[in-house]
């Protein structure tokens, strides 16, 4: 699933490559995407507008039209936009194609079609009727020491939760608790305040490393985690084989002798 940095990533191709652009309409493959709204609503909104800024919380991406709205997109498990030109065919998997007047267009890909494509009067609205936890990048420290006061349960399961901090899924959740050396099935209420203090530092850096990187797991810095995440892949601090477990069901991958349990 896209996270954080995927979507950031997103939202400065969006920043660069769709912003001030009349809109003169859009295919839409897929209707079950639509979140709340039916494809009419949809197309009163857009066509003849122009989107004239952009804004991410967590996962979603977000941008505003001319006329106040703000369309709203989530990616589901394997989703994307992305521009092509006039002379170009729709990518694979494009369900959502908006048509600028220009000649260009946007395509919102989605092969498993799980993702949304709403609207909002403003993200802050929208965050707050998803109940979506603050935003996990430039978070400082006491208000993350306040999300994690009382909190219960494996570390890894909290950190994917999006009502405790927006953005962290399963990938990302492994990386900083690898740069953490902090364990996934850590109980959250055994981390002392030097260990939560660490995982704050990690998600910030961690996050902001992978942003820099173009969230392109081939450029990340040569001590992620994230190259490794696979079968035979081993710690790119101790060189250690990395070791696995099913956490909520999903694959939490980790070093052993950096993450001792």
């Amino acid at each position: 699933m896209p996270e954080l940095p995927d979507v950031e990533t997103f939202r400065r191709v969006l920043e660069k490559r769709a912003l001030h652009r009349a809109i003169a309409g859009f295919d839409l493959e897929a209707p079950r995407l639509l979140d709340g709204i039916d494809e009419a609503e949809l197309r009163k909104n857009l066509v003849s507008h122009r989107f004239e800024a952009t804004h991410r919380h967590g996962k979603y991406l977000f941008t505003r039209l001319d006329h106040g709205p703000w369309l709203a997109l989530h990616f589901g498990m394997t989703g994307e936009p992305r521009p092509f030109g006039p002379d170009e065919a729709p990518p694979p998997y494009a369900r959502f194609v908006i048509h600028f007047e220009d000649g260009g267009h946007l395509a919102y890909i989605d092969p498993r079609k799980l993702g949304e494509i709403g609207l909002t009067p403003d993200p802050q609205t929208f965050v707050h009727d998803k109940g979506l936890g603050p935003d996990a990048l430039g978070l400082d420290w006491p208000t993350f020491r306040a999300l994690t006061q009382g909190a219960r349960g494996m570390v890894k399961p909290w950190l994917m939760d999006q009502h405790h901090l927006a953005g962290i899924g399963n990938i990302y959740g492994d990386e900083i608790l690898f740069q953490a050396g902090i364990h996934p099935r850590r109980k959250m209420e055994d981390l002392s305040e030097d260990e939560l203090k660490r995982i704050h530092q990690a998600t910030q850096d961690t996050l902001g490393l992978a942003i820099g990187a173009h969230a392109d797991p081939t450029r990340m810095p040569p001590h992620f985690l994230i190259p490794h995440r696979h079968k035979g892949g081993h710690c790119p601090k101790c060189h250690t084989p990395l070791a696995h477990t099913k956490i909520q069901s999903r694959t939490s991958w980790y070093c052993p002798r950096c993450q001792p349990p």
